[in-house]
């Protein structure tokens, strides 16, 4: 479990600067999902050997300066309610402006830690004005500028030492499966959940859940046992607006770190929005297990090509990841949940599996001999050795003597040659190269 930190302020004040530099520190090594660069409003970064959890609100507001000031309000409302620690992002060039005041505002009244970032100070007379930014109340200030990153140091150590200690997650002997229901406000996650449980008498108990308040259901039927991460009951503030996109990704955070397969629920009326795709990526990133399910398929006009271009939709936008079970469902009908349930019990399985070297060897060193990587500058790329990590999901080094020289393209013909043979649908895969 991480703890959440979110960055606040108003629009080009140099949120988005700041957030890059500091994911970028983990993001080069962890996050290089091959090509994929969406929109980057969440990511993990680690400080001094603490690691955390970083959401750009900035990113979810459409539009200019123009921005209505309630979506800003209602952003650092939120994540108030939400996060662990607050970063304050104010712009030394434009000096003290009333929106700043109004979200100074807000914080003032806040019992978490917030840490106040002048932006933009590069030189000895902005130091000078930055002073200024006393005036909002929140006590010291640290002085950064988000392009050269100087003054992050100080303004990460403070934060590392005053973000809250999480209680440790206990391991269990044999841990169940966790599974969490995620997707956009009235994609039918509370129907989903209930339609499992509500008819249901082998409920076991109600863990308060370790994801603050959502609530772990644990789940027996029909031969399953797992813990089932709600995250739909979670409370609704009368004060956040349903419609607001930031809401459904900052409450599924949590959810998502702290399952082993996510289950995302989008809504077959309107179809798999620029939210659901947040959400799947942020899944993906977390290289958590994922399962699609789309809701509300008894609403929908049917004509017999109607399921096959739905899915096809789908995968192309959640490209090049496309090895993901999509099903569809309804939560009223009932029909095909418990499909839903298999599905799920599958991909965690699958993403458990351990493949022998010796197998996994003689099936992969016959694809590369057949198709090596192309040669580079007239240097050619031999793999002599391959094998699966021991890491809690699938990860596979292929020994090279150019690492360097073996290209995006070819670890995705790679990886697919490892999905053709094995069972890794709605798993993530990592692929590594590595000098023998």
């Amino acid at each position: 479990m991480n703890n959440i930190v979110a960055i606040v302020g108003r629009p080009n004040v140099g949120k988005s600067t700041f957030f890059n530099r500091l994911i970028q520190r983990r993001e080069a090594i962890v996050d290089s999902v091959s090509g994929v660069t969406r929109d980057r409003n969440y990511g993990k970064s680690e400080w001094n050997g603490k690691e955390f959890s970083v959401i750009d609100t900035g990113g979810y507001i459409k539009g200019s300066d123009d921005i209505f000031e309630g979506e800003i309000r209602k952003q650092v409302e939120l994540a108030i309610d939400e996060a662990d620690a607050i970063i304050f992002v104010v712009d030394v060039e434009e000096g003290i402006t009333p929106m700043d005041e109004e979200v100074a505002k807000l914080l003032r009244k806040v019992t978490k830690p917030i840490l106040l970032a002048v932006n933009k100070v590069d030189n000895g007379k902005r130091e000078q004005d930055a002073l200024e930014f006393y005036n909002l109340g929140l006590g010291e200030y640290f002085t950064i500028a988000g392009m050269s990153g100087s003054g992050t140091g100080e303004l990460l150590d403070k934060l590392v030492e005053v973000l809250p200690e999480l209680p440790e997650a206990t391991e269990e002997e044999n841990p169940l499966p966790r599974f969490c229901v995620v997707g956009r406000p009235n994609a039918g996650k509370s129907s989903f959940i209930n339609a499992l449980i509500g008819e249901d008498r082998f409920v076991v108990t109600d863990i308060a859940g370790t994801t603050r308040d959502a609530i772990d259901t644990k789940y027996n039927r029909f031969g399953f046992e797992f813990n089932l991460v709600d995250t739909a009951g979670i409370r609704r503030k009368a004060k956040v607006k349903e419609d607001l996109e930031f809401y459904s990704v900052m409450r599924s955070v949590r959810a998502i770190e702290h399952s082993d397969v996510c289950i995302l629920m989008i809504d077959a009326t309107r179809g798999f929005e620029g939210q659901d795709q947040n959400i799947f990526w942020l899944a993906e990133k977390n290289r958590k297990g994922i399962v699609i399910l789309v809701n509300k398929w008894d609403l929908v006009e049917k004509d017999t090509m109607s399921t096959r271009d739905y899915e096809a939709k789908i995968r192309k936008e959640i490209e090049p990841f496309t090895d993901v079970p999509i099903l569809f469902v309804s939560a009223l009908t009932k029909q095909r949940l418990l499909k839903a349930l298999e599905t799920a019990v599958q991909v965690y399985e699958s993403r458990k599996q351990r493949i022998p070297t010796s197998k996994f060897n003689e099936h992969m060193l016959a694809i590369i001999e057949h198709m090596p990587p192309p040669a580079l500058k007239g240097k050619y790329i031999k793999i002599k050795y391959c094998m699966q990590l021991p890491t809690p999901m699938p990860q596979f080094v292929f020994f090279a003597n150019l690492p360097q020289y073996v290209k995006d393209p070819y670890k995705r013909f790679l990886e697919n040659k490892i999905r053709e043979k094995w069972d890794f649908s709605g798993v993530p895969i990592d692929i590594y190269i590595r000098e023998k």
